[in-house]
């Protein structure tokens, strides 16, 4: 559920996200996903907050996020995403909106969710089956979680607090994969005895 102006507040946690119109790609080619990437580092500069957990999908993205400023979270992502579609219509040589809505945000309030939230976040390049390995995706920050790589759009403390080590990150999503896996198998027993 869409949060209210006033839920946007200093030290919050959201969860924020969007697609675009079917059958639009969000981000074509590499050059669009690094494109994206370097304006929304640059808005942080402007509308401080903390980046826990992103992944930009080819039609849909997801962020998790904390807002460290009194200027609503959401700055960031109107500014950066207005910017990135008038870059897009220019080079595809299209007109008109990318999105199918409005801008999704969620409140993250318990920290049970943090975490899932994080793995769900991570886990979307393989759900999809862009990659067979979650290292094999760029376009997250999953390869900061587990100590590979180093970016602004990661805040370390976070990892240190919940984790003994990267490794550890890594194998909650082996176990998240595992979990979704006798989930699948599962429903597709239920529909089995059922027909």
């Amino acid at each position: 559920m869409r949060c209210k102006k006033e839920n946007f507040v200093e030290g919050e946690y959201f969860h924020i996200y969007n697609r675009t119109i079917s059958p639009f790609k969000l981000f074509i080619d590499r050059d669009d996903y690094l494109w994206f990437l370097d304006k929304f580092t640059k808005t942080l500069k402007l509308y401080p907050a903390t980046v826990f957990a992103f992944c930009l999908m080819p039609n849909h993205f997801h962020f998790l996020v904390r807002q460290d400023s009194d200027v609503a979270i959401y700055r960031n992502f109107n500014d950066s995403f207005s910017s990135y579609v008038r870059h897009y219509n220019f080079k595809y040589k299209r007109k008109g909106s990318l999105f199918e809505g409005a801008l999704q945000h969620i409140n993250i309030y318990q920290d049970s969710h943090f975490i899932n939230l994080c793995k769900y976040i991570h886990y979307n390049p393989k759900k999809a089956n862009l990659v067979s390995v979650l290292e094999d995706w760029e376009f997250s920050n999953y390869l900061e979680w587990i100590g590979k790589r180093k970016s602004m759009l990661f805040e370390d403390k976070i990892l240190n607090d919940l984790f003994f080590c990267p490794e550890d990150y890594r194998d909650t999503i082996l176990e998240y994969e595992r979990f979704i896996q006798v989930e699948k198998f599962n429903r597709l027993l239920i529909d089995y005895f059922e027909s």
